[in-house]
């Protein structure tokens, strides 16, 4: 990253840029917040389990599974499936793994997922863009590949993800295989497969099989698949349908109730709770039925609504304390937890964006959570990936990441001997020990000013969106292409080519 330029412009991108090291995820080492004690555990444990045995879950468009459920054990009738008390509990307990690697074909960038460990992914889904020049947009391809580059050039977010924007200017049928390519190409961290349907999640296992080899896909997880359930108690074919070609072929799922309570769960906490513990108990049951060890995640998106309006709030009290308690639960089932980030119904990265951003991805990382997905970029309740608040957000992933490090008890860090060098009366600015340890002492920013306000003034009186905005530009020009071995290329090329061809286009919208 040579090119910083002159000014205020110079003066951001060289304090960004100085000496950040990489990690390949965070290692968690300050403990959990708990929320719940037995009590409360247990008894929003019961009441899922009340709720699997007498209400069950709808699982519909798709008969094999309720074959799959039938031959376990369970209650099949019609298309609604019910579980003696303990039933999902039991098949989770016994082959779900608690913790596994994720590949990357960047061995450096392989994740560790469950433990203590904490994996960054960016914003998920939306159809629309931000950013101060262009505005509110529909997402393009070409935003989707400079959001790739932009996640690859982020030192504090631990993946790829998956549709880091949804690009509309492609046929809905087809645009997965340019988007996995484009995290293929582009990037060399971990991503997600597709998720919605059979067709499409196979075509992500098989991209796989071209990178990664046949043999080493059968073996490790090197993709990573969410299957929300739609709330409450059912779950569609779409995501079974991705469910199964996932968990058949040994690579993740994180099985995730996504609910806004008082509209698709009750407007209590603890209806809320037992709600995504049952959804959850009886997908990651299926994960455990098709494939016995398939590793799985317990999942939540569990935020809530205006009571007044009916629109989607984020950054509440309440889904704290939901996302607290989910991940107790998780701990208590033995599977890593896959919760969200840096929501925000906010419109632009403003004071509102960023309040709701720390209060979520501060109260996931407290509950312990694995994979935390939508960790920068979220704006307008889902709708829109902003470019100013992925770099607004990966500045406050780097803050989270330093502070749950915890303190660092060193024989550097005491530095008995700086003080007693010191001594009374004096200060520390040009000791030797300030001297060794200024650059990595303290977390440094990449937007915030901390100037003067006359010096602010003189650097143009930027704002932290304005600020937010140099720095992806910066980013984008100084993207360093990771490469990609021009026989897999070719081959993936060739395939996403032959795949286009056997469909017609569908709609774009």
């Amino acid at each position: 990253m040579s090119r910083q330029g002159g000014g205020r412009a110079g003066r951001l991108n060289a304090r960004a840029d100085s000496d950040v090291i990489r990690k390949p995820y965070v290692n968690r080492r300050l403990g959990t917040f708990n929320v719940l004690d037995e009590e409360g555990l247990s008894l929003i444990e019961r009441n899922a389990d009340r709720l699997l045995k007498e209400t069950g879950m709808e699982f519909v468009d798709d008969p094999e599974l309720l074959e799959i459920f039938h031959d376990a054990g369970a209650d099949v009738q019609g298309t609604r499936v019910r579980f003696e008390e303990g039933m999902c509990r039991k098949l989770i307990r016994a082959t779900a793994p608690q913790r596994f690697n994720q590949l990357a074909r960047n061995p450096a960038n392989t994740v560790v997922i469950g433990g203590d460990n904490t994996v960054l992914c960016p914003s998920w889904g939306p159809p629309f863009v931000h950013d101060l020049d262009r505005g509110r947009r529909y997402g393009t391809i070409d935003d989707f590949r400079d959001l790739v580059k932009l996640h690859q050039m982020i030192p504090y977010l631990h993946h790829s993800g998956g549709v880091v924007c949804e690009p509309v200017d492609l046929p809905a049928n087809k645009r997965h295989l340019d988007m996995l390519y484009t995290h293929i190409r582009y990037s060399d961290r971990c991503f997600m497969g597709a998720f919605i349907g059979e067709v499409r999640a196979q075509d992500a296992v098989d991209m796989a099989k071209i990178v990664f080899g046949a043999e080493t896909v059968a073996t490790n997880a090197v993709l990573y698949n969410v299957s929300n359930t739609n709330a409450p108690l059912v779950l569609d074919a779409n995501m079974s349908g991705s469910l199964k070609v996932y968990a058949r072929n040994n690579q993740p799922v994180a099985c995730t109730p996504w609910m806004l309570a008082g509209a698709m769960s009750p407007c209590t906490v603890a209806g809320t709770l037992a709600q995504v513990l049952a959804e959850a108990l009886a997908t990651l049951c299926l994960v455990q039925l098709i494939n016995p060890g398939a590793p799985s995640l317990m999942g939540s998106f569990a935020s809530t609504i205006s009571m007044q309006s009916g629109a989607p709030t984020f950054g509440t009290p309440e889904a704290g304390k939901m996302v607290l308690a989910c991940g107790q639960l998780a701990r208590r089932l033995g599977v890593p937890f896959h919760t969200v980030g840096t929501l925000s119904a906010s419109k632009v990265p403003d004071a509102q964006s960023q309040q709701e951003a720390t209060w979520g991805l501060l109260m996931s990382m407290l509950a312990g959570a694995n994979v935390i997905n939508h960790a920068t970029g979220w704006l307008e309740g889902g709708l829109v990936t902003g470019y100013e608040k992925t770099i607004i957000d990966a500045d406050l992933c780097g803050k989270v990441m330093s502070f749950f490090e915890g303190i660092d008890l060193s024989d550097n860090a005491q530095a008995i001997e700086a003080i007693q060098a010191v001594g009374p009366g004096s200060h520390f600015l040009g000791s030797a020990h300030t001297q060794a340890n200024f650059m990595s002492a303290f977390y440094r920013s990449a937007i915030s000013d901390n100037n003067s306000y006359e010096q602010w003034k003189a650097d143009g009186q930027l704002t932290a969106d304005q600020r937010a905005n140099l720095r992806w530009k910066q980013l984008l020009q100084d993207y360093a292409d990771p490469g990609l071995d021009p026989a897999i290329d070719e081959e993936l090329c060739a395939f996403i080519a032959k795949r286009k061809e056997s469909m017609p286009d569908m709609a774009y919208f």
